[in-house]
């Protein structure tokens, strides 16, 4: 594992933050992998205005930011991130109901919102109850399941640019919602959704979120990992492709593709990260040589050095 070395830029952020940000403050626990190591500098704005102390506290300087959420599309690298890591904290969980209307703070938790407005009678986010994210992450990368997405309901949102230190808000649209992704700039932090959805039966919804759950243990692993590492392509399904290449099970180190769904990949307790990342390199290569088809990761890799620069 290699060892942080902060520029002098982060050293003046170091600073200008003072007690506000912890320094080489572990991620891993952060994340649903439970691997990696440390950022840096760490900061968990409890409001907007720290959050724009923390933009203003930035400006000028060359320093690399992520924001992370519940770090359940994560994997940080076992040497770390040599930047600073925002994570928002509790006043961003806030949930309003007015009738079909929902507003949600982004760091409130998908299985809770989609509890929530089912048994307010509210339909079209159950699909969320299977994800363990956060609603700012469901929104940065259009997260979804079960024949939904956050596009689906999704008519507004709230976020700080970290560039300008101002509070902006505009319509869904603006995002440019595509698979798995939006045109979300590393320095939007999105601190707050405005969905709306379509009334219905409480007991149905409950139902529904039931089958999901139900679903969801059937199908899918436990452990720590961080769901589906590749997305879909075209008409077929990358865990079709991975399995196919007898990839199923197979270990790399403290890494293993799951024998239940080879789509994700397991870390063992107290593994390492880099082994998790080698054996994603090893699946998209074997699958690649074996189809002719190159898999994309759904899961945002952090820390690790450019393919083929070697693991200084």
């Amino acid at each position: 594992m290699g060892t942080l070395s902060p520029s002098r830029d982060l050293d003046t952020l170091r600073r200008r933050l003072g007690d506000t940000a912890r320094s080489d403050h572990p991620l891993g626990a952060l994340t649903t992998y439970r691997v990696g190591g440390a950022a840096a500098l760490y900061v968990e704005p409890d409001g907007e205005e720290v959050l724009l102390e923390v933009a203003r506290a930035l400006a000028g300087l060359d320093v690399p930011v992520l924001v992370i959420g519940r770090g359940s599309n994560l994997l940080v690298a076992d040497r770390g991130f040599d930047g600073l890591v925002i994570r928002l904290g509790a006043a961003f969980e806030r949930l309003a109901i007015e009738g079909t209307e929902v507003w949600a703070g982004a760091a409130l938790s998908l299985p809770v919102l989609a509890r929530r407005t089912a048994a307010a009678g509210l339909h079209g986010l159950e699909w969320a109850v299977g994800v363990p994210g956060s609603v700012g992450g469901a929104i940065r990368m259009n997260a979804g399941g079960h024949g939904s997405d956050t596009a689906a309901t999704l008519i507004g949102y709230r976020w700080v640019d970290l560039v300008t230190a101002t509070v902006e808000e505009d319509d869904a649209e603006r995002l440019g919602f595509g698979y798995r992704h939006t045109s979300l700039r590393p320095t939007d932090v999105v601190v707050a959704a405005h969905h709306r959805l379509v009334p219905g039966d409480p007991d149905q919804g409950a139902a529904a979120i039931d089958e999901i759950v139900r679903w969801r243990r059937a199908n899918q692993p436990g452990g720590s990992n961080a769901g589906s590492v590749f997305t879909n392509p075209p008409g077929d399904s990358s865990g079709r492709l991975i399995e196919a290449c007898g990839l199923k099970g197979f270990r790399l180190g403290s890494a293993e593709v799951s024998p239940k769904h080879a789509n994700f990949i397991q870390a063992d307790r107290g593994g390492s990260a880099d082994d998790v990342r080698r054996l994603i390199d090893h699946v998209r290569t074997t699958v690649e040589a074996a189809t002719g088809v190159v898999l994309s990761t759904e899961v945002r890799l952090v820390g690790f050095p450019p393919p083929g620069t070697g693991d200084s």
